[in-house]
């Protein structure tokens, strides 16, 4: 009752509105930023492969190779943000990503693809879950969700932004320069700038931010050092202790085998729906903005309706069964275009577990110990994004057809669904923490 009074009184709402209004539109922006460059060589791979003279399990493997310097770098970054500065870690991410983001519109051959990939996974490394560490200084367990939400709107939405902007951009041809070449060019600038902006727009801890009333920090402050005090009472582990945590053990091998089928599906996107439909590279990037728009959707409602209810391990599994389900129904009606990108629709949807995922390590969590955590699950996750892009090239070199790489990544997400089944129930964890 005392809870639920605190959090409707005047004080609190203004808190938490100034705080999601100043903070989370920011952040989304950094996102959709982080992604686009990211994610913007399966755009690119229409023209560069041929340019280049790339085989598909070439472009596979230079696409994936971005999470191993991704993984060597992500523990390390979590701490550095818990314990040093968001803000001043942040901006050295993106302005070092940007550089070679940039860099990666002067490559000319193969080995050049692997090494700026490989940099631009370790330049990126620690943004994201530094970002989820970041939230849980501002934002309480029970907002969590849709907080994350609404940040992690960023990954579609950088998808339905940036697709049909790089498909203009492979149409130019500036100075007697490939329009991929600009694509990666123009589309590496704005992590730059943003990076330069973020050390003087960013505040690392409510007790600094100046922006709020003396009332409100007061409130924000007082809300998370009394659930950090509750989670520490409840769960006091150390940081080797929680390494080998039954739950963050299957965290970890769920979100390997999850990024597995999405980083393999939104890397091959293009060129999968190119091959299937035999439209324009235009045509190509709009019709790949349809299973994000769907991601959209469901991140949304699948947050909101996870905060509303409190449970955070069924709202993850649905939407990974729509995953898997979606990629394997697309693999068996390829032959169909609308057909086949409908289910790539429903795998899209089932993108939407992100939010509710994040939310399950920092409820039983705290501090550093959640911070490397979160830097392991998400580092050892990733190097799914290396697996499942290249065995999807392999495969598809080897057999001329993607029926065998969208099974792979359709089996991937199943076999994570049952993982994520055998973690103990986060609401029920959540109400025993409170007794």
């Amino acid at each position: 009752m005392t809870g639920q009074a605190v959090t409707s009184s005047p004080v609190a709402e203004r808190a938490r509105r100034r705080i999601m209004r100043r903070i989370l539109p920011y952040l989304f922006i950094l996102y959709v930023i982080a992604y686009i460059d990211r994610a913007n060589v399966g755009m690119a791979g229409l023209e560069m492969s041929k340019a280049l003279g790339f085989t598909a399990e070439v472009f596979g493997f230079g696409a994936g190779i971005f999470f191993i310097g991704y993984f060597l770098l992500e523990i390390p970054g979590s701490l550095i943000v818990e314990k040093w500065s968001a803000r001043g870690w942040i901006a050295r991410i993106m302005i070092s990503w940007g550089i070679v983001a940039v860099g990666m519109g002067f490559i000319h051959t193969a080995t050049q693809f692997y090494v700026m990939r490989f940099l631009l996974g370790a330049a990126e490394a620690g943004f994201f879950p530094g970002i989820i560490v970041y939230l849980s200084h501002w934002f309480r367990s029970e907002d969590r969700a849709k907080a994350i939400a609404m940040f992690m709107a960023a990954t579609p939405i950088s998808f339905i932004i940036g697709s049909p902007i790089s498909g203009l951009l492979l149409g130019i041809n500036w100075f007697h320069t490939d329009g991929w070449r600009w694509l990666f060019i123009i589309e590496g600038v704005p992590a730059i700038i943003f990076g330069i902006v973020t050390i003087f727009y960013l505040t690392d801890w409510p007790h600094q931010a100046k922006w709020l009333e003396a009332d409100e920090r007061e409130w924000i402050t007082s809300e998370l050092e009394r659930e950090k005090q509750l989670k520490q009472k409840k769960h006091s582990y150390r940081i080797w202790e929680a390494f080998k945590n039954r739950d963050v053990i299957l965290l970890t091998g769920a979100y390997f085998l999850i990024v597995t089928s999405g980083y393999g599906l939104s890397l091959w996107l293009p060129v999968l729906v190119k091959k299937i439909s035999g439209s324009s590279n235009v045509m190509v990037s709009l019709i790949v903005t349809l299973p994000f728009c769907f991601q959209l959707i469901s991140m949304l409602l699948v947050g909101w309706s996870s905060d509303r209810t409190g449970e955070r391990r069924l709202h993850t599994v649905v939407p990974m069964i729509a995953l898997g389900i979606g990629l394997l129904l697309s693999a068996v009606l390829q032959n169909n275009v609308v057909l086949s990108v409908s289910m790539l629709c429903l795998a899209g949807a089932g993108l939407g577990y992100l939010p509710c995922f994040w939310s399950i390590p920092t409820s039983f969590l705290t501090g550093a110990t959640a911070a490397a955590t979160i830097g392991l699950i998400n580092s050892v996750g990733n190097l799914g994004g290396f697996v499942g892009p290249s065995v999807v090239g392999w495969l598809n070199t080897a057999t001329g057809s993607f029926f065998g790489g969208l099974l792979y990544l359709s089996l991937s997400a199943l076999v994570g669904t049952g993982l994520i089944l055998a973690l103990r129930p986060v609401k029920q964890k959540a109400a025993a923490a409170e007794k």
